[in-house]
C-alpha cells in the first residue's frame, strides 16, 4: 500500500515480488516454497496507527503471526526472525534496559509485539530463530517514514523553519535506518549457536526527545529554525541496553542520527521528499485512513 518500495531493485534477476496480505494463508504458504529465511516485519506499525483501528490492528500484528509461522514449519524454513519492538519495555526508570527485563507494554501495538514473542517461543517447529527488538528508526529510506521522532522533527525543521517538541523528557532510544539493515544481514548470517533462541536489543543513541530536538536544529545548521514545546499525554519512556548484540555477534553501529537528519536534508534537497508534512505516503495513519485500509 506504500507504493513501489523496490523501485530502486528493479532489474535484479534475484528479487521476487509478491503482491499479498498475510491473512491470506495460501499465498503465504506459496511464497513461502523454496525459502531459506523469512524476515517478519509486516504489521500496523506504531500505536496511534494500531489504535485507528484495533480489531484491524489485532488481525494483522497477532492473529496472521499464526499464518507466518505455519508457512515457515510446513515449508520448513530454516531461519525466522521476528521484529518485536524496543516498546514493550514500556516505561523504565532505569536507564539501561537489557533484554532480560520484564517485559511491561503499555498500549495494544506493544502488547502484541510482545505476546507474539511468547507465541514464537512455544512454537514447536525446527527452524532457528531469533527475536530483535528494534529501537526507533531513523534516515532516509525509498519506504521513508516521517512520523518517527527523528525524521518528523527533521521535516518539520526544513519545511516551517520551526520544530514541535511535545513534551521533551521522554527518552527514546535510536537506531539509523543503515544500521537497522545491516542487523537483518548479521541476523541472517550469524551462525545457529550464536542466534537461535535469542533477544536482541538493536540501538543506539538513547536521548531525550528534546535532545533529539537540538540535534536536528545543530545539524541543519540553520539559525532560522526555532524549537517549541508542547504538553503531550505520551508518558512512554525508555532507554535500552544493547551490549549484547555486541558481545554476541560483534555488531557496532556506525551511522549516528546526525547522518539519519542530513540524509532527510539531502533527500528534500533533492525533490525526493514530495510534501513531507502532508503527504499520505509518508504517515501511516494518514494512508489507513485515506484508503479506509481493512
Amino acid at each position: 500500500i506504500y507504493g513501489d518500495v523496490f523501485s530502486t531493485l528493479k532489474g535484479n534477476s534475484n528479487l521476487v515480488q509478491i503482491k499479498g496480505d498475510i491473512r491470506d494463508k495460501q499465498k503465504l504458504m506459496n511464497a513461502a516454497k523454496d525459502v531459506d529465511a523469512i524476515i517478519h516485519l509486516a504489521c500496523i506499525s506504531n500505536d496511534p496507527s494500531f489504535e485507528l483501528d484495533p480489531v484491524l490492528g489485532k488481525s494483522i500484528n497477532y492473529d496472521a503471526f499464526f499464518n507466518v509461522l505455519e508457512a515457515a514449519k510446513i515449508n520448513n524454513i530454516k531461519r525466522f526472525i521476528y521484529a518485536s519492538s524496543s516498546s514493550v519495555y514500556g516505561i523504565k526508570k532505569e536507564k539501561n534496559v537489557r533484554e532480560d527485563a520484564v517485559a511491561e507494554p503499555l498500549t495494544d501495538y506493544s502488547r502484541f509485539k510482545y505476546e507474539c514473542e511468547k507465541v514464537l517461543t512455544d512454537y514447536g517447529f525446527d527452524a532457528e530463530w531469533v527475536i530483535v527488538r528494534p529501537a526507533t528508526v531513523c534516515g532516509y529510506a525509498p519506504r521513508l517514514r516521517l512520523d518517527l521522532v527523528v525524521n518528523i522533527l527533521t521535516i518539520h525543521a526544513l519545511v516551517n523553519k520551526k520544530i514541535r517538541v511535545f513534551g521533551g523528557e521522554q527518552l527514546r532510544p535510536n537506531i539509523n535506518i543503515k544500521d537497522m539493515v545491516r542487523v537483518y544481514e548479521l541476523l541472517l548470517s550469524s551462525p545457529r549457536e550464536k542466534i537461535h533462541r535469542q533477544v536482541f536489543n538493536a540501538g543506539y543513541q538513547n536521548l531525550s526527545v528534546s535532545e533529539i530536538a537540538k540535534i536536528v536544529k545543530k545539524t541543519l545548521g540553520d539559525d532560522e529554525i526555532s524549537l517549541e514545546y508542547v504538553p503531550t499525554d505520551d508518558v512512554r519512556s525508555y532507554h535500552i541496553n544493547s551490549d549484547k548484540i555486541k558481545d554476541v555477534l560483534g555488531f557496532e553501529p556506525q551511522y549516528t542520527i546526525e547522518d539519519a537528519v542530513l540524509s532527510i536534508k539531502e533527500a528534500y534537497e533533492k525533490g525526493l521528499i514530495i510534501d513531507g508534512l502532508n503527504n499520505p505516503i509518508y504517515h501511516n495513519i494518514k494512508l489507513m485512513q485515506k484508503i479506509r485500509l481493512k
